[in-house]
């Protein structure tokens, strides 16, 4: 069993509790997730099931988007309201300044990352440093905002928002981003994961009542991708994991392998002009 399946994060559950609860439900041995989803936030999470796992990149690396709600005037160290209040403001914030200040933010800028953040420094997770008070220097990472929408009036210090970004980004961090543009502090007190590239929440399933026949098969996945169908012999090299080249394609892009009976052999990525690395061999 290979494949993907899309499911609709509850609130309160960590995404290795969703994978472990699939794994059981299911009796599947191999299975992992991709793009984390903190506990407090909810939506879109892509599972990777069997030879799938293989695959977690080609969703990590996808633009995504959220709606969630930014609250002002408290300073959390997690950046979102799970957190311990470490110092507030009184700021009365103009929504008209709001307003022109998140349109101001939609582009390119350096970020930094949150200390409550699975980013492996020196062989350690951020979150387990900051969990023991340690507080250590990170490197601010290039991340691109393409849009970024008041929902709702500023009511209470706080407003909902949708957003679209590029992969890597921290929601959390550009709370914290907008309210010190704002003179004030900013977090999170909800965030939901609306959509991974071309998936949708829309199209996610409840933990409680999804099915296996809700997997997205590898031959559904790979439908839209180009094929190569290549005789006995090669599908023979290919099964061993050989790179291809301009003797078998000159594709400029990612491709299917197919045998002569059109049963899919791998998937093969383009690493340079004519040269192509087996990313999944079934």
């Amino acid at each position: 069993m290979n494949g993907f399946l899309l499911v609709n994060k509850p609130v309160g559950m960590t995404s290795h509790d969703v994978v472990y609860y699939l794994k059981r439900k299911f009796n599947i041995k191999k299975i992992g997730h991709t793009g984390t989803l903190d506990p407090f936030a909810s939506g879109l999470l892509i599972l990777c099931i069997g030879k799938a796992t293989k695959l977690a990149d080609l969703f990590q690396n996808k633009d995504k988007t959220y709606e969630g709600t930014i609250i002002f005037n408290h300073h959390y160290d997690t950046y979102d309201h799970t957190g311990t209040i470490l110092e507030s403001k009184n700021i009365v914030i103009d929504q008209d300044v709001l307003k022109e200040q998140i349109h101001q933010m939609i582009g390119t800028y350096d970020q930094l990352p949150p200390m409550y953040a699975a980013i492996k420094v020196n062989g350690k997770k951020l979150y387990e440093l900051a969990r023991q008070g340690i507080t250590i220097k990170r490197d601010t990472r290039k991340v691109s905002i393409y849009d970024f929408k008041m929902l709702s009036p500023l009511k209470d210090n706080a407003f909902d928002f949708s957003i679209e970004v590029s992969k890597g980004t921290y929601i959390r961090s550009i709370a914290v981003d907008l309210a010190e543009k704002l003179d004030t502090f900013g977090a999170l007190a909800r965030l939901n994961r609306t959509s991974i590239g071309q998936y949708s929440l829309k199209n996610a399933h409840d933990l409680e009542k999804i099915e296996i026949h809700d997997l997205i098969t590898l031959e559904t996945y790979f439908s839209n991708y180009p094929k190569l169908n290549l005789n006995p012999y090669m599908i023979k090299l290919v099964k061993n994991g050989i790179y291809l080249d301009e003797r078998q394609t000159t594709m400029d892009c990612d491709f299917v392998v197919y045998d002569e009976e059109d049963q899919m052999i791998a998937f093969y990525q383009r690493t340079q002009p004519n040269t192509y690395k087996p990313a999944l061999i079934l």
